[in-house]
C-alpha cells in the first residue's frame, strides 16, 4: 500500500470509531487481521481479533462517549504513526473500578503496522497517570 493509502485506512478506522461502539466493532471486523497483536500501554499483549474486540468493547462500556481527534498521521513503509486526543466520560466500570462520571482528555501516540490492507499489529502510549488523576483515582501532581 502507498503511504497515502495507509494514512487513509488509519483515518477511516478512527472515523468509524467515532460513530460509536457498533460502528467500531464492525470496523475492527473489517479492517483488522484475525491474528492481530495489540501492545497495550500497560505492557500487555492482546492477541487475536476476538480478544482485541473484547478489550475495545470494555473501553466503550467504560467511556461510551469516547471521541478521537487526530492531530498527525505519518506513514512510512508498512507503519502509520498517529498522534491524537481522546475525550470521554467514565460512565461504566473501568479496570475493576466503578464509574466516576468524570470527563477525561488525553493525548496519545499510536503506531500501527498494516499488511494486506489490514491492521496486524499496534502499539499505544498515553499518560495513564494523568488519566487516573482526571478520574480522581490518583492524587493530583503537587506544585
Amino acid at each position: 500500500m502507498s503511504t497515502k493509502d495507509l494514512k487513509a485506512l488509519e483515518r477511516r478506522f478512527f472515523e468509524e470509531w467515532n460513530k460509536g461502539k457498533a460502528a467500531a466493532m464492525k470496523a475492527i471486523d473489517e479492517m483488522c487481521a484475525t491474528n492481530m497483536v495489540w501492545h497495550d500501554v500497560n505492557g500487555q499483549d492482546i492477541r487475536g481479533l476476538n480478544n482485541f474486540k473484547k478489550s475495545m468493547g470494555e473501553f466503550f462500556d467504560a467511556f461510551p462517549d469516547n471521541h478521537f481527534d487526530l492531530d498527525d498521521v505519518i506513514a512510512e513503509g508498512d507503519k502509520v504513526a498517529t498522534h491524537y486526543k481522546i475525550t470521554g466520560t467514565n460512565k461504566g466500570e473501568f479496570m475493576g473500578i466503578p464509574p466516576t462520571n468524570k470527563k477525561i482528555t488525553l493525548w496519545a501516540f499510536e503506531i500501527d503496522r498494516i499488511d494486506g490492507g489490514k491492521f496486524v499489529e499496534g502499539w499505544i502510549s498515553f499518560d495513564t497517570l494523568g488519566m487516573m488523576q482526571q478520574l480522581g483515582l490518583a492524587p493530583p501532581q503537587g506544585k
